[in-house]
């Protein structure tokens, strides 16, 4: 590089919500990357939460969770499985974050009886949450996601943040703005007005877009790249066309055809380096886009209306089926429609069924009976945290022969309790922040199916839980065919349970989803696919 300063690029939104600004974000940063240069990307959420961690799924979809135990937006999960490098608590701010930190430290005394404002304390803290990961990561780009909409009310105080850092002579740093071009079948167009206006909102703030990237149904052709660059005050080559694909895999090839990673260098002031090598990336998009043949995975669980609840594991299945040479078509089963009598009509096609996790007690009985069916049927079946523990309560029940055995999340009196509140959550009253969160070591059985999957004794998985494995139970299980066969080396807590005599039962207490990339799919969900394509 020419210098060591760390280049910002910040990715704002018009128009509409769910353009895309993640994926954008994600994309650029895999062609910088590949290009050879240290990239990391941020998000930035407008609402006063202080996480996602107490937002219910419908809200937010999923809380993804970081290897340092922070409860992020679920945009990191793509962050992390297109750079395939690990986040962390600063990659994401929220707007509770920020106001949290000013107003204690006014409670503190820090602004020497000033009145505190939104500028410049509000901005200052934005700036310099957005400037932390030039200090701890060494990187040569941060790209910057700014959640929301522009002219959206919660967002004005990262827009003005934005445009400060525009005018600080110790900032180089640039704006995309994604913004959508929508098509009027009635005349055959595509509109652009919505564009322009977005741009002149953007330019009310007082910042001026340096990129425009164009969500598109239709083929966007030079005249009206030429159009919105004159309206929009950016040069032509500055328009950069995002047409829908059939896999957001293909986003970066995609940006890779439109040059925009060329333009953002170029705008940068940085050299191009290498040519950026993602023949790899193209190998895994062919292979999603070609597969031998198609299975079917069951995912049961109880936020399938909207499926961003699950979008981890989602993809987590995609990479997997891509390792085995699949596609993998996931059938959302909503387990408050599970019970004994309609259980075999809805899961009898199933090549695999995923138990999901999840908190509370609506739908767990629903995930019960689709463990029993997959252990009595002999279905390959994979339970992910909540989904752990409903394999644990289904053994305890219906072959130790207990017949109230339960979570105490779900009946505190159970006679059996299984599965029960950890010992240090037993005084915590906060919910946010507070369960076992981030990575923990996992020591596993030889012999077992998941130290077949990993190829290794040790391994290191992410969590987000408060209730475990009830060892006092570990015999009797373990006597009946359900073995731990996995568990944290410091406290003895069972992380995986595995039932004998099975060709494929596996629950684990962790999220291994949120490890899952595109160049280096999840060894339990690879192992999966494969035992669901035998069956």
């Amino acid at each position: 590089m020419p210098d060591s300063k760390t280049k910002y690029v910040f990715v704002t939104g018009g128009v509409t919500s769910s353009l895309g600004k993640g994926i954008i974000s994600a994309s650029l940063a895999k062609l910088l990357q590949a290009r050879g240069y240290s990239v990391t990307i941020q998000k930035l959420d407008p609402y006063i939460n202080v996480d996602p961690g107490t937002l219910n799924p419908y809200e937010h979809g999923e809380c993804y969770v970081t290897e340092d135990g922070a409860e992020t937006d679920l945009d990191l999960g793509h962050y992390e499985r297109y750079l395939d490098t690990p986040t962390s608590q600063a990659n994401n701010v929220t707007t509770g974050r920020i106001y949290q930190y000013v107003i204690n430290k006014e409670r503190e005394g820090a602004f020497l009886g000033k009145t505190v404002q939104v500028i410049p304390h509000i901005t200052d803290e934005i700036k310099r949450r957005i400037r932390l990961l030039e200090k701890t990561g060494n990187y040569d780009i941060v790209i910057t996601e700014i959640g929301g909409t522009v002219g959206d009310i919660e967002s004005l105080p990262y827009i003005e943040a934005v445009r400060q850092l525009k005018w600080d002579p110790e900032v180089d740093c640039i704006v995309i703005h994604l913004t959508l071009v929508p098509y009027l079948a009635s005349s055959g167009e595509l509109k652009t007005k919505p564009t322009q206006h977005s741009v002149k909102q953007l330019l009310e703030s007082g910042v001026q877009a340096d990129v425009l990237v164009l969500r598109t149904e239709h083929e966007i052709n030079d005249e009206i790249k030429r159009k919105v660059a004159l309206f929009c005050n950016i040069s032509s080559d500055a328009v950069i066309e995002s047409k829908n694909v059939e896999t957001i895999y293909e986003v970066p090839i995609l940006m890779k055809k439109e040059k925009l990673d060329q333009v953002v260098l170029r705008k940068l002031n940085l050299p191009l380096l290498e040519e950026p090598e993602i023949k790899p990336w193209r190998e895994f998009v062919s292979r999603i886009k070609n597969p031998s043949k198609t299975i079917k995975i069951g995912l049961v669980g109880k936020y399938i209306e909207l499926k961003d609840s699950y979008i981890s594991i989602n993809e987590a299945l995609i990479h997997a089926g891509a390792a085995n040479h699949l596609a993998v078509d996931v059938k959302w089963i909503h387990s408050e429609s599970l019970n004994q009598e309609n259980v075999s009509a809805i899961l009898s096609e199933l090549d695999g069924i995923l138990v999901a996790p999840g908190f509370g007690e609506r739908g767990i009985e629903g995930k019960i009976t689709a463990v029993k069916y997959a252990r009595e049927n002999k279905v390959p079946f994979f339970g992910i945290c909540l989904g752990m523990q409903c394999a644990v309560i289904e053994f305890a029940r219906n072959v130790l022969n207990l017949s109230d055995a339960n979570t105490t999340e779900i009946d505190v009196n159970t006679k059996d309790p299984v599965i029960f509140l950890m010992e240090k959550q037993k005084e915590i009253t906060d919910k946010g922040g507070t369960m076992r969160l981030g990575a923990y070591d996992c020591v596993l059985d030889t012999g077992s199916k998941a130290h077949a999957a990993y190829g290794k004794a040790k391994i290191s998985e992410r969590h987000r839980h408060r209730f475990e494995f009830n060892n006092q139970y570990t015999e009797d299980f373990k006597k009946a065919g359900m073995n731990a066969v996995g568990s944290n080396p410091e406290g003895g807590m069972v992380e995986i349970v595995e039932i004998e005599n099975h060709p494929w039962f596996v629950g684990v207490q962790f999220h291994p989803e949120y490890k899952s990339t595109v160049l280096n799919p999840h060894p339990l969900f690879v192992d999966f696919i494969k035992a669901s394509n035998k069956k």
